[in-house]
């Protein structure tokens, strides 16, 4: 781009808040590129075991982390497949903050759940090779590492940085709501 188009105003310097909205969505749809792999081959995995052999054996227990795995293995892909369907149905509109901050909140929520997921895959597989007790602490663990380097390292740093686009940048873009995104001032 030449130079800032109509209705574009500098932000912090650099760049235009459009040309900044456009290179957010592309960085959050790169992201999904790295997310969505893995959800696709854990549900695939998830959809095969009970066709083994062995599954006839599980027990109750196993059978019902199984299936909330399963559940949460399939709302993960939904939530992590979301964002491309909503980039889709709203190509060239008007508000693409909006549809960026939707993705950003719908990203979150799916790794979140892909978290629980992954917890329930090494809660069910505990328990199969080495016992319940045994299976609660790796389940626990990987609870907790998820929660460590997906949840409060991610948070520890936003409260270390600062906003790179100056007031208001956290903000929810939409013309309906001008209030603040995450609820409290910039």
């Amino acid at each position: 781009m030449s130079g800032p188009e109509r209705g574009d105003t500098e932000v912090a310097g650099q760049e235009t808040e459009r040309q900044r909205v456009n290179r957010e969505l592309l960085e959050l749809l790169g992201e999904l590129r790295v997310a969505l792999p893995g959800v696709q081959v854990l549900f695939a995995f998830l959809l095969a075991v009970p066709f083994q052999a062995r599954f006839a054996d599980a027990t109750t227990f196993q059978r019902n982390v199984y299936f909330a795995t399963l559940v949460l293995s399939a709302l993960a892909s939904v939530l992590l497949i979301a964002p491309s369907a909503l980039h889709r149905l709203n190509f060239r509109t008007v508000d693409k903050r909006r549809v960026v901050f939707l993705s950003n909140t719908l990203i979150v929520w799916g790794l979140l759940v892909l978290a629980l997921a992954m917890t329930g895959v090494m809660l069910l597989i505990g328990d199969v090779l080495f016992g319940r007790a045994a299976a609660l602490v790796i389940g626990g663990s990987a609870a907790g590492v998820f929660a460590f380097f997906w949840w409060l390292l991610p948070i520890h740093e936003r409260r270390q940085s600062v906003p790179d686009y100056g007031p208001g940048s956290r903000e929810i873009p939409d013309a309906r709501n001008r209030g603040r995104a995450y609820g409290r001032e910039s």
